[in-house]
């Protein structure tokens, strides 16, 4: 784990203490994979649509980027620090894990 990752374990205790309110809580799944189950706390925006996205994002707010199980939020997370944000986390493992640590 470096300042760019967040294990789903420590993630989940963050967002359960409301420790992430002041953060946006990107989850780049699809539609139907966000309508299964997903945090109240998040926005959906799907991966391919991030780049249209981007200048809509506050450059100073940290953003926690979420996915399935890790791979797509990881690429997002390297998209966005190549494009000038600083403040971007990848939640490692993903829904899948950080729904077990929530009981989701």
């Amino acid at each position: 784990m470096d300042k760019y990752s967040i294990t789903s374990n420590d993630f989940a205790q963050l967002y359960r203490d409301g420790q992430l309110d002041e953060a946006y809580i990107m989850d780049v799944r699809e539609p139907y994979e966000w309508e299964m189950y997903h945090l109240e706390k998040a926005r959906l925006l799907p991966m391919n649509s991030v780049p249209e996205h981007l200048d809509q994002l506050d450059k100073d707010q940290t953003v926690y980027v979420v996915c399935a199980h890790g791979v797509r939020s990881w690429h997002v997370t390297n998209y966005l620090l190549r494009n000038g944000f600083d403040k971007v986390v990848n939640v490692e493992g993903g829904m899948a894990e950080v729904a077990l640590h929530l009981n989701l």
